[in-house]
């Protein structure tokens, strides 16, 4: 009996490791609201998926302001239906709030010079374009963490004001290029559950059937325990 017992314990650990690397998605609900997590493409979710940008929300994708691999590159080069100076104008003209805009940069050699709040957004189509990363004078993407959690709660206030219950699609931020000062080695598993948290606390609530979709680049399932933050309260 106990040689059988440990052989159906032996079992249910090998079942829960199994589904644990193989899990693709999870659904739960956070104060109210749908939200999903699951590998897949931004670029075939359903109505707004958000694209982040820097600071200046420049459109010069030449491997030095704009990386082309970044998902802000691939945005720019494969899926604008329109020219780049027409994204500009767009920019230019959106009626952003009086504090989305933090003021010009006229020594700034490269790329535009209007710096914007990180965490504002510009509609454009079904797209949200939204200030993420800071850029110092040499045009390198950087954030502390002060400043990475502050654009999460501005992030979600801004959503709150323009999604029109549609459901909300995200990559994990800081997941790419852009990497937060002083905390190199943070895991994606580490940003998503900081993603979860400054969600929680926020105002933001989405109405059904709308809901927020977290999106995991299929390169970084393998870094992601979906279960671990499934059974863990949302990752809280």
């Amino acid at each position: 009996m106990g040689g059988i017992f440990l052989i159906l314990l032996l079992f249910v650990y090998v079942a829960l490791w199994v589904r644990s690397n193989n899990l693709q998605q999870i659904h739960t609900k956070i104060e109210g609201s749908d939200v999903t997590i699951k590998k897949g493409d931004i670029f075939e979710q359903p109505d707004f998926k958000v694209i982040a940008f820097n600071e200046y929300l420049d459109t010069q994708v030449d491997d030095k302001i704009i990386s082309s691999n970044s998902l802000n590159g691939i945005f720019i080069n494969s899926h604008l239906d329109t020219s780049v100076v027409d994204l500009d104008r767009h920019i230019e003209n959106y009626p952003f709030e009086d504090e989305d805009v933090v003021g010009e940069n006229p020594e700034r050699k490269s790329g535009k010079k209007t710096r914007f709040e990180i965490g504002s957004i510009c509609v454009y189509g079904e797209y949200l374009l939204t200030a993420f990363s800071k850029f110092d004078d040499k045009n390198r993407a950087r954030l502390t963490m002060p400043e990475y959690l502050s654009f999460l709660i501005n992030f979600w206030d801004r959503v709150n004001r323009v999604y029109a219950q549609k459901s909300v699609s995200v990559p994990i931020f800081g997941s790419g290029i852009t990497r937060i000062k002083e905390h190199k080695n943070i895991s994606d598993e580490d940003l998503l559950k900081i993603m979860l948290w400054t969600f929680r606390i926020s105002e933001m609530r989405f109405k059904y059937p709308a809901k927020l979709t977290i999106i995991i680049h299929p390169d970084k399932m393998d870094t992601i325990n979906l279960l671990d933050i499934k059974s863990s309260n949302n990752g809280l």
